[in-house]
Parts: structure tokens; C-alpha cells; sequence
């Protein structure tokens, strides 16, 4: 029996890939490689709850101070009226010299709001107030001054004093008040407290750094005779790291996503002790949560950190494994 072979031998023949193509195949890899390495987390639950639960909290510390920072500045801010200027006006001084002056400081570039009380308003309002009611009717004249109240539009601590000395100089001014010794105060406390979460921030984020490289180089180790066979068929260092760097960035995403949600339970929880005491003191004051970006920078900065955690150790720890000879 014979076989008849007809037609003609072909050999091998290069296909040229096209760059919209390339393009696809690449991103589908690293998708591939994406879900592979978060079954690889899906496959050691325990470390690796573990690992996302210490970087959650880790982070969970510098977000919280960074919403304790926030409302001590809306707190401050809302204290604009504090940095009032009050001018009491010299005793005696003609009605025209005060609407003059009046009318200087409403022009003046630096004051956003000019509000004149006159001694009868003035008298008026402490009569109710003061609960003396009639009884200061039985005085001989009336010894309040003229005042003057005068809102700067820069309503810092320093400015504030400026315009406060040099309102001071004005001729029918026996003399001005500004009490904001406090508010400096506060802005003194809550530059300290930013500078403080930047310091704790900082200390956080390295151990975070130094949590997912930890936790990477065990899996690489553990991935030795395999990473091994891999650089024996040909497997470049940088396809062998791009699953482990994957993987750092799935660590990022859950432990911002667990940060996240326990600063959002932290804050319900205090909400309510809050809401009491503002309630006490008549104020409509409420914490404010993160916002949409805060949210999204707090997964960037969880995300950037697990992937430079990872990077670090695999850069080191899969150059070093070479596969053995027989």
C-alpha cells in the first residue's frame, strides 16, 4: 500500500502582528494577570486579611487626623467675627466727624463691613440685656460711647492687628479693641496638629511599605521552584514580577477601601455624641466626612504605596533567584 502525497510542501511563514492588535493583547494580559493574582489572595485568605487589615488600619490613623485637622479649621474659620475690630469713638465728638469717618472705612479696601452703633442704640441694647431695665433710666446722661464695628476682609490674626494700629491713629478714636489672643491660639494649635499627622503620616506609610514588601517576598519564596522552571523556558524578570505587583496593588485597593470604612463608622459613632453637645450650646455645628476626593487621594496614596511596596522587594528578591543546574 502507498501513500500519495500531492500538492506542495509549504514551510513557516512570519505574519506581521498589527500595532491595534499588540495594543488589545497587551492589555488583555495584564487583565489576565490581574485576576490571576487576586485569585492568588482568594487562594491564603489568612495572610492575606492579615496583610490588607494592617494596612487599613495603618492608614485609618493619618486619615482620621486628617479629618480631625479639617474640622479644627471649620471650626476656626466660622470664627471670622472674632477678628471684629470695635472703635470707641472720643466723647463729645460731632455727629458729622463719625459719619465721615464712617464713610472713610467703607471705602477703605481692607474692611468688608462697616456696622455704626450709636450711644442711645447702644444703651438700648444693654437695658435689654442687662436686666437693670428702668432703673437706667434714672441716670443723669448717658455714659456709652459711640461705636464703630469694623469686619476686615483678611480676617487673619496678623492682618487683623494692622488694620487695628492704624485705625487706632485716627483722630476721634479714644481707642480700638481686637480680642483674638485666642483665635491665634487656635491657629497656633491646629499648625502644630497638621504638622503632627504629617509626621505620623509619614512613619505609617513606611510601615505599610515595609507590611507588603514583607508580605510579598514570603509569596516569592514560597514561589522559588516555580519562578525557577519559569527563567528556564525564557520567562523575563519583568513578566515574572508583574503578578506580585498586581498583587501589591490589590492590597492597596482593599486596605484603603477598609480605611475608608472605618473613619466613615468612627465618624457615625461620634456624630451623635457631638450632635448632644452642639445641641447644648445651640450651634449647627456637624463633622465633616470625607469628601469624594479625599476618598479617591486616600485609594491613590493606599494604592501607590502597595505598589511601591511590592515593586521594592520584587526588583530584589526575583533578580536574585537563578535556576540551578542539574
Amino acid at each position: 500500500m502507498s501513500i500519495l502525497f500531492t500538492g506542495r510542501a509549504t514551510g513557516a511563514a512570519a505574519k506581521k502582528i498589527s500595532l491595534l492588535r499588540r495594543f488589545i493583547m497587551f492589555w488583555l494580559n495584564h487583565a489576565r494577570q490581574a485576576v490571576a493574582s487576586l485569585g492568588e489572595l482568594w487562594r491564603t485568605p489568612s495572610a492575606s486579611i492579615l496583610t490588607i487589615a494592617v494596612l487599613g488600619v495603618s492608614l485609618t490613623l493619618p486619615a482620621t487626623l486628617h479629618l480631625l485637622v479639617k474640622n479644627m479649621q471649620q471650626i476656626s474659620s466660622s470664627f471670622t467675627q472674632a477678628a471684629e475690630i470695635s472703635l470707641y469713638i472720643r466723647e463729645q465728638t460731632p455727629a458729622n466727624q463719625v459719619q465721615s469717618l464712617v464713610a472713610i472705612l467703607q471705602a477703605d479696601r481692607d474692611v468688608a463691613e462697616v456696622i455704626f452703633v450709636s450711644k442711645q442704640q447702644a444703651m438700648t441694647e444693654f437695658q435689654q440685656i442687662s436686666g437693670f431695665g428702668a432703673a437706667l433710666n434714672y441716670l443723669e446722661s448717658n455714659p456709652l460711647p459711640d461705636l464703630i464695628r469694623v469686619l476686615p476682609k483678611n480676617t487673619a490674626p496678623q492682618a487683623a492687628e494692622t488694620l487695628l494700629q492704624r485705625l487706632s491713629s485716627e483722630r476721634i478714636v479714644d481707642f480700638a479693641k481686637l480680642d483674638i489672643d485666642w483665635l491665634t491660639r487656635l491657629n497656633a494649635i491646629v499648625s502644630m496638629l497638621q504638622q503632627a499627622v504629617a509626621i505620623i503620616a509619614l512613619l505609617l506609610l513606611s510601615a505599610v511599605l515595609l507590611i507588603v514588601g514583607n508580605t510579598i517576598r514570603l509569596s516569592i519564596m514560597n514561589k522559588k521552584d516555580e519562578i525557577e522552571v519559569m527563567k528556564l523556558v525564557g520567562a523575563t524578570d519583568a513578566f515574572i514580577q508583574r503578578p506580585f505587583l498586581y498583587t501589591g496593588v490589590w492590597f492597596g485597593i482593599f486596605g484603603g477601601l477598609l480605611a475608608f470604612l472605618v473613619v466613615e463608622l468612627m465618624l457615625w459613632w461620634l456624630q451623635g455624641a457631638i450632635s448632644n453637645v452642639t445641641a447644648l450650646y445651640k450651634s449647627d455645628f456637624s463633622l465633616m466626612a470625607m469628601s469624594f476626593q479625599e476618598f479617591i487621594g486616600l485609594l491613590l496614596i493606599a494604592v501607590l504605596l502597595g505598589l511601591a511596596g511590592s515593586y521594592l522587594s520584587v526588583r530584589r528578591h526575583i533578580s536574585a533567584i537563578e535556576p540551578t543546574g542539574p
